[in-house]
């Protein structure tokens, strides 16, 4: 998983040099710069904290599965997804979020072995943290976010993305319980 993770960094820090340095047409008014910060952050995240925890074994799944989110979106801005196919927006969404509660299992599951309320905790987590990125949609709708240009955003479009993220986290959360929890015990033994 440690190749695996590289990759999406390398890839990652890749798709915003190039769309700061070399930005194509599609990226006019994508306020890449100003993305550059946030959807970097996670890359670094998990890092800085492996080397203040002294995390033995490096949590590589979980650092991939954080960072993975923040490249497919920055992907599907660079090779003009989200212009070319509007349904981009709706299946990032809900992929991303899957992803996301991935990572929040693979981080829980390292220290925690008991599974009867992380599908529950993985859920809300995800419910979470589209509530707090639909927040940060408005602030940058409603100033321009430090000159990065105000969204134009909608009720519909928010609440499309919260019930879609919302439903990605669920999706993640049931599927990254089975496939990154401790394995149940068989009876008897």
């Amino acid at each position: 998983m440690a190749a695996l993770n590289y990759a999406i960094k390398a890839a990652l820090v890749i798709a915003f040099t190039i769309a700061i340095v070399f930005p194509p047409e599609v990226l006019e008014g994508k306020a890449m710069g100003s993305r550059a910060p946030l959807f970097l952050a996670p890359a670094v995240v998990v890092p800085l904290l492996a080397s203040f925890r002294r995390w033995d074994p490096y949590p590589h799944t979980a650092d991939a599965f954080l960072a993975l989110p923040f490249l497919l979106d920055t992907l599907g801005n660079l090779f003009g997804f989200y212009d070319e196919f509007p349904v981009t927006d709706d299946v990032l969404h809900t992929v991303n979020w899957i992803w996301l509660v991935f990572a929040f299992h693979s981080f829980r599951f390292r220290n925690v072995h008991d599974r009867r309320d992380a599908v529950l905790l993985g859920y809300g987590f995800g419910a979470l943290m589209i509530v707090l990125w639909e927040i940060f949609e408005w602030v940058v709708s409603e100033d321009g976010f430090g000159g990065a240009g105000a969204l134009s955003l909608t009720y519909g479009d928010t609440v499309g993305d919260l019930a879609l993220s919302s439903t990605g986290g669920l999706i993640g959360s049931l599927v990254g319980v089975s496939l990154l929890g401790p394995k149940r015990m068989a009876r008897g033994h």
